[in-house]
């Protein structure tokens, strides 16, 4: 299948299965690294327990 032909096949999709593909095009292109996003998560979890049990205040961010 040439590009042009498979671009028009998906200009021919749903709304909701172009933005599928598009995700996963974008996906394709950007993998993020395993450990980043384990440390990122491990970041986010931390900085939720701390909100809920009251160590931090969250500040508004207007």
């Amino acid at each position: 299948m040439k590009i042009k032909d498979l671009i028009n096949e998906a200009e021919s999709l749903p709304v909701e299965e172009r933005a599928m593909v598009v995700d996963a095009l974008l996906r394709s292109l950007n993998r993020p690294e395993s450990g980043i996003d384990k440390k990122w998560a491990a970041v986010a979890r931390k900085r939720l327990e701390e909100i809920r049990s009251g160590t931090v205040a969250a500040v508004p961010g207007e």
